[in-house]
């Protein structure tokens, strides 16, 4: 038995929208970067932005933002159900810069946008999408979940 038998039906390519649209219904995604040269791969908060950059929030002086700030990045987020075995997944390519304009930052603490870690001080992240990708994963005879 192959892998592709295994999930079942084929997976469905979500065009650039359909991913946005359903990584805006997940909070937490994994930033994957290098650090020392390794690479390395990190939970975060998240949010979709109007104009469709992602908003990544990070511990202010941390190894994670010095390193993502001014690279090419991957970003990924799912949802999946191992029941069903069902579900999606998006992957993003893009660069990361620090945000640093004072009402782009205002805007996103407004937002209640923050670190999983209790950081009364967040950095926030900007990466800019240049390759996205996703799938939408259902097994047969289940339903495929919406966004």
């Amino acid at each position: 038995m192959d892998r592709d038998d295994e999930l079942g039906d084929e997976p469905e390519e979500l065009g650039a929208e359909a991913c946005l649209r359903l990584l805006s219904t997940v909070p937490v995604g994994r930033v994957v970067y290098t650090e020392h040269a390794l690479p390395a791969v990190l939970p975060v908060s998240f949010e979709v932005v109007p104009d469709g950059r992602l908003l990544l929030a990070v511990r202010r002086d941390s190894a994670t933002a010095r390193g993502l700030d001014g690279t090419v990045v991957a970003f990924q987020a799912d949802r999946l159900d191992p029941l069903t075995r069902s579900g999606w997944n998006v992957l993003v390519h893009g660069r990361a810069d620090i945000l640093r304009d004072p009402e782009q930052i205002l805007r996103a603490l407004r937002s209640g946008l923050r670190p999983w870690t209790d950081e009364t001080d967040p950095m926030f992240v900007a990466v800019v999408p240049e390759l996205i990708s996703g799938r939408r994963l259902s097994a047969s005879g289940h339903p495929v979940p919406h966004a």
